[in-house]
């Protein structure tokens, strides 16, 4: 599956519309981000379940805002519409597969089970 470039318009639908997305936060000067991009772009082929997709910062600015992006690259990961990676940094090419490997095995049961249980407790 080929990149997505996400804007405002499309932001919300690729993550409520997509089970597993990931994000690349990037700017065109970044030098890491530039590194990082083939990474990116060969593990959106070697995984054609997931969406990936890249979120230019200096033209989406109200996404950056949104997510406080204060460094880039900034790698995010969405499983069924849940945030569940944030962290900034380009990542080899082994580092990142094995990162979608184990988002990949995050039980989203558990997940939305332990948020339920962290907002019944701020509620109190």
């Amino acid at each position: 599956m080929p990149v997505l470039e996400l804007n405002e318009q499309n932001f919300e639908q690729t993550i409520v519309e997509n089970d597993f997305v990931v994000l690349d936060f990037w700017a065109p000067w970044c030098g890491p981000c530039r590194g990082f991009a083939p990474v990116f772009e060969a593990a959106a082929e070697k995984f054609p379940d997931i969406v990936f997709a890249k979120i230019n910062t200096e033209v989406e600015q109200g996404i950056a805002a949104q997510f406080q992006i204060r460094s880039i690259p900034t790698l995010m990961i969405f499983r069924e519409k849940i945030g569940i990676y944030s962290q900034p940094g380009a990542l080899g090419a082994a580092q990142f597969d094995d990162l979608i490997a184990r988002a990949k095995e995050v039980d989203m049961d558990k997940v939305r089970a332990e948020i339920a249980s962290e907002e019944g407790g701020a509620q109190a």
